[in-house]
């Protein structure tokens, strides 16, 4: 698919942040050149007064650096730091901003306005981060012990959610092991340009991903590994660093289409293309408004985004269980009761959710997602009042989403009326 739709749905992922959350060094190595630059003006220094603004002054690249062993010393900290991956590219996208420029084109980013208003920026590192020469991408394995997740698929009264949310916000996790490796960098090689991203920013991740020889991109559109699957997130360096690069990974995908065929509202529109208004990804996170009436049915009791396209690939027999204490699961919520999630108050979300993506959503669309979920449950008295409990929500968007999950639970019990009455005694 276009470059970018992995960066919407799915890098399973649709959070968000602001371009400035993100940590660019930047800003600190040029006041450091300047304050230099007003020192030797001044006055005259000694030898060592210089060397010292010498080394903090000038850029990596023009300082003498074995480039080769720093590379293999970054890979190595960042294993050091949780990370199971670590490779080096360049800035060079190719024709991904092409392929982003046309699934833009056909509106297959929805209300993702943000897609279209940073391609501009996705397609040139340099203007997100100065004298961008070198990105060295990193991944990171989530896939927590979890309750199976096709058993929680196949019961109607439990909530799916997405593997990679049962933990603690990704986006707090890697950018701060990021941060941490940058400064590792740092400690060895004194003050180099670098901006640290981590799925929030307009970032081809899954371009650099594949270039640096992490993985290579899937029909379903998100990285895969030989060694991990998909269950992994990605993070990068912008750096000016000039290290040298590694070399991208051939695809091991084949004729194989068990993504495209599982997708329950087929999005994946043709190998390698996502058309994101029908993701339940989107529709479950990134979507503000109502969910189409006609995909409600689909989406089954998935209420955070959607993992079919991963689970069934087999690639995925490969995938590791994390070993990072943030990804474990929190709440219960591999395989939480529908009804009871549905009774949470506003502090309950406010209160468990605090530092989960789930979070980000917001409290009024977590109900709206529920209620889709509670409409495609099989119908008990439980169901329904818990739905009932919440048809004077003070949220428009909660009451009609319940409205509609009545409405199936009554075109229900009246068709089994219908049948019960039409059966032979």
């Amino acid at each position: 698919m276009a470059e970018g739709a992995q960066e919407a749905p799915g890098e399973g992922r649709l959070a968000r942040a602001e371009v400035a959350d993100e940590v660019d060094h930047q800003p600190r190595l040029e006041r450091l050149r300047e304050a230099c630059a007003e020192r030797k003006r001044g006055r005259l220094v000694g030898k060592v007064e210089r060397e010292r603004c010498y080394h903090g002054a000038m850029t990596a690249g023009d300082r003498k650096i074995d480039k080769a062993r720093l590379a293999d010393e970054v890979k190595a900290w960042g294993r050091e730091l949780g990370f199971q991956a670590v490779g080096i590219t360049d800035a060079d996208l190719g024709d991904a901003p092409a392929r982003l420029a046309d699934w833009l084109a056909r509106g297959f980013h929805g209300e993702m306005d943000y897609m279209a208003r940073q391609a501009a920026l996705r397609a040139d590192p340099a203007s997100l981060h100065p004298g961008t020469r070198r990105v060295i991408s990193a991944r990171m394995d989530y896939l927590p012990e979890a309750a199976d997740s096709d058993a929680v698929l196949a019961d109607g009264e439990k909530a799916f959610v997405s593997r990679y949310a049962l933990g603690r916000d990704y986006h707090k996790v890697l950018r701060a092991r990021l941060a941490k490796l940058a400064k590792r960098i740092e400690a060895a090689i004194g003050p180099f340009g670098y901006r640290v991203f981590t799925d929030s920013a307009p970032v081809m991740e899954v371009e650099f991903a594949r270039t640096a020889g992490i993985g290579w991109r899937g029909k379903h559109t998100l990285a895969l590994s030989r060694e991990a699957g998909s269950f992994f997130f990605l993070g990068e360096i912008y750096t000016d660093l000039d290290l040298p690069v590694d070399a991208p990974v051939t695809e091991h995908c084949g004729s194989c289409t068990k993504c495209i065929d599982v997708c329950p509202t087929k999005a994946i529109v043709a190998p390698y293309l996502v058309d994101a208004r029908r993701c339940i990804s989107y529709l479950t996170i990134e979507l503000k408004g109502p969910i189409p009436v006609e995909l409600r049915p689909l989406i089954g009791n998935r209420v955070y985004g959607c993992d079919d396209c991963q689970l069934v690939c087999p690639w995925n027999k490969y995938a590791q269980v994390t070993k990072e204490p943030d990804f474990r699961v929190r709440n219960g919520l591999d395989a939480a009761d529908l009804a009871g999630l549905f009774a949470w108050s506003r502090e309950d979300f406010e209160t468990r959710m605090a530092g989960s993506a789930i979070h980000r959503i917001g409290y009024k669309r977590w109900l709206r997602n529920l209620a889709v979920g509670l409409g495609n449950a099989p119908t008990s008295e439980r169901v329904v009042a818990a739905l009932k409990s919440r048809e004077a929500d003070p949220s428009p968007l909660v009451r009609e989403h319940v409205a509609w999950a009545l409405e199936m639970k009554n075109r229900k019990s009246a068709k089994d009326a219908k049948g019960r009455k039409e059966a032979p005694e």
